[in-house]
């Protein structure tokens, strides 16, 4: 099996290296930025985590493929050029900011910002190799499920406890803990109306939240500068029209910031379903009502519950719009249906549009799986069940190209050994090849 996996990275760089490169970066600007993220991570060398940061790393653009590495692979894929190893990542795996194992080493995988911008690209690389690190202390992606995140309810409670920490985040002292103690009613008043949700909310405030604190820590040079870059981030996660995928990688930052400026040791976070949340409360001391239901909601009026209202009505608004026209796209024929069996996605969280009980809309992804590749870059996008068990694109547009199938917007690639692209009725499956057997 190993030796196939290498032949095929083997094939791929083969067929790539006549490709026409418009990437920003060369090996020259590569070797700057891996120097820049390597003192960045000299600089805190281990005092947040207990281990220096840096390791293998690649930069990936994104369009050409072609990679940019610190470090050479095991089986020879990358060639050195001036100081760095560079290659081309296969076309058929996914791009995103997770380890990968590549000619037997393990990478940060880092896909390039579109802009060539500093700051972006440090905290780019930083927050893959975070990833890195949590992948080898046995805190890995686990695809949580927080939906829950997309109902009215949910959100109201979730952004009533942002404007909450937001206002902790900028106080001190007894001020602070008043706060805080809002926050956690918050937090609470939602977890008690979504208990069974609580440790897959752990798991990815853990998993992107800490990633999102420790890059943004790690990159600037004052708690004030932490709580600028965090509030940016914020103000960008509370406009977006889904939270299921996003709130997350800002929620856990600021649970994280309040610790840090606690003097806690994250050393201590040993598991994936480690509750910031708690531990803010146990390190300032605060203590809650036995309901926080009961309370949250005379101490939402302090924290402009009206306004929330109003931003929520005006989301359910343009949501019912949507799926009037969204509705007819996915339910009239001819639509592709595909099963999902184990996905693995690539997607940016603003182009996520929840559609109530149709599932949710994502104007661009990338979805690997047991049958092959998709990816949807525009036209009528891609709508993944809310139960991520199947998903449909339009077969507007569809046409076969040697081993590629192509539509309206979108290209699947399918492992033909053993999956089948067939028309039923008006509409089209992916699926498992039945075979007859002999007996």
């Amino acid at each position: 099996m190993k030796k196939w996996i290498l032949f095929l990275l083997l094939l791929c760089l083969f067929n790539c290296k006549e490709e026409k490169n418009d990437c920003y970066l060369t090996s020259e600007k590569a070797l700057q930025y891996f120097k820049s993220v390597e003192a960045i991570c000299v600089r805190d060398n281990g005092k947040l985590w207990g281990k220096n940061l840096y390791g293998p790393l690649m930069f990936v653009d994104r369009p050409s493929r072609k990679i940019f590495a610190n470090q050479p692979d095991n089986a020879g894929l990358l060639k050195k050029k001036e100081g760095v190893y560079t290659g081309f990542y296969p076309k058929e795996l996914l791009l995103n900011a997770t380890p990968v194992e590549f000619g037997g080493i393990t990478y940060a995988l880092t896909p390039l910002p579109v802009d060539e911008v500093p700051y972006n690209i440090n905290i780019a690389a930083i927050h893959s190799l975070f990833h890195r690190f949590q992948k080898f202390k046995g805190i890995a992606s686990h695809g949580y499920i927080t939906n829950n995140m997309d109902e009215r309810d949910a959100r109201l409670w979730l952004k009533l406890e942002w404007k909450a920490l937001r206002k902790a985040i900028n106080s001190k002292g007894d001020e602070r803990n008043l706060f805080i103690r809002d926050a956690l009613i918050f937090r609470e008043a939602n977890r008690e109306l979504y208990s069974k949700y609580a440790d897959d909310a752990n798991r990815f405030e853990n998993y992107e939240g800490l990633t999102t604190f420790t890059y943004t820590l790690l990159c600037t040079y004052s708690y004030e500068e932490l709580k600028t870059r965090l509030f940016e981030i914020l103000d960008k996660v509370y406009s977006m029209r889904s939270y299921s995928e996003s709130y997350g990688f800002i929620h856990g930052a600021l649970y994280a910031s309040l610790l840090y400026d606690s003097g806690f040791d994250f050393k201590n976070i040993q598991t994936d379903t480690f509750d910031l949340g708690n531990a803010v409360k146990e390190a300032y001391k605060i203590e809650l009502p036995e309901i926080c239901r009961d309370v949250a909601g005379s101490l939402a009026v302090n924290y402009n519950i009206d306004i929330i209202n109003q931003e929520e009505e005006q989301r359910i608004s343009d949501i019912s719009k949507r799926l009037h026209t969204q509705t007819n796209i996915f339910t009239e024929r001819p639509v592709v249906f595909i099963e999902l069996i184990s996905p693995s996605f690539g997607f940016e969280p603003e182009d996520i549009q929840p559609l109530d009980t149709l599932g949710t809309l994502y104007k661009s992804i990338r979805v690997a799986d047991n049958w092959g590749k998709l990816v949807v870059n525009d036209g009528s996008g891609c709508l993944v069940s809310n139960n991520y068990k199947s998903l449909r694109i339009t077969a507007k547009g569809y046409k076969e190209e040697k081993n590629q199938i192509r539509g309206e917007g979108w290209e699947l690639t399918l492992n033909w050994d053993e999956w089948e692209f067939v028309q039923v009725g008006q509409n089209y499956l992916v699926r498992k090849k039945i075979r007859n057997l002999l007996y």
